[in-house]
């Protein structure tokens, strides 16, 4: 299973809120003709309905793939409609949050291949980072093609098992969250010391954005672009003794906070 077969069978898109629409987006520019794609949305955006998709309109009976960004709780409405598509050739991929793939297959059935994948909001940039795994039924051509799909928002990581997802969830699901956080609490910090509020929050962004983006790209690893920034006995030394002190620093918060998210993924998954 390849694009060219996407391309002729179709796809069908179940929910095209900010995460459809940017994996859209990135697929028709990567040359996925319109006409082959199905949206089904009840808001659909000004862009979703000139951008040459079938909306809201009659599914072909055995399409490629069938890719459900819906939120969870409208999950219950969509999914029986495409249970006649299940036991067959359609590959399922859900980037539904919280939604098992033993669900899935009651709904679909076990012969179904499926594919769960946990994006994260950066995505909408095409800086996303989404964490897939497949089902028994599913096989190398299934993975190659969602992960194909799936890079038009940004990398892609394959897990050894469903049970990871809770602690992807814990990371890079709900980090960005984390990360926005930072930057506010970053700006006050700043505000604290003197700085007008606006100056504050333009160097906080520019600073986690531009960090991260050097993380991205350098060669050395975080612990060793951290070691570069510390002169002996200097500033970022005085501001690292505090933020990674082992008890009250960020270590002991961040392993708090991503543990919390993990188990409440945890809860919600098991209902």
């Amino acid at each position: 299973m390849n694009m060219d077969h996407v391309a002729k069978a179709g796809l069908v898109l179940l929910g095209c809120g900010k995460m459809g629409s940017a994996m859209l987006e990135g697929w028709l520019k990567n040359g996925l003709p319109a006409s082959s794609v199905w949206v089904n949305d009840p808001f659909p955006s000004d862009w979703l309905k000139a951008s040459g998709v079938h909306l809201n309109a009659d599914l072909p009976s055995a399409p490629a793939i069938v890719l459900i960004a819906v939120k969870p709780q409208m999950m219950a409405d969509a999914l029986p409609t495409l249970a006649a598509m299940g036991n067959g050739g359609t590959l399922f991929v859900s980037v539904a949050a919280g939604v098992s793939i033993p669900t899935y297959e009651d709904i679909l059935g076990t012969q179904t291949p499926i594919i769960r994948a946990m994006p994260n909001t950066p995505a909408a940039v095409g800086q996303g980072i989404t964490a897939i795994i497949g089902n028994s039924q599913t096989d190398p051509a299934h993975l190659d093609l969602a992960q194909s799909l799936l890079e038009a928002v940004g990398d892609v990581v394959r897990l050894e098992a469903e049970d990871q997802m809770d602690a992807v969830t814990g990371v890079s699901g709900s980090g960005p969250a984390y990360v926005f956080h930072m930057i506010e609490a970053l700006a006050a910090a700043g505000e604290a010391q003197g700085l007008a509020p606006g100056l504050a929050m333009q160097l906080a962004k520019a600073t986690v954005a531009g960090a991260g983006a050097l993380a991205m790209q350098a060669d050395d690893t975080p612990s060793q672009l951290r070691v570069n920034v510390t002169s002996p006995n200097g500033t970022t030394q005085a501001g690292l003794a505090v933020l990674m002190d082992a008890e009250n620093g960020l270590p002991a918060l961040m392993a708090a906070t991503v543990k919390a998210a993990t188990d409440r993924s945890k809860e919600l998954a098991n209902g």
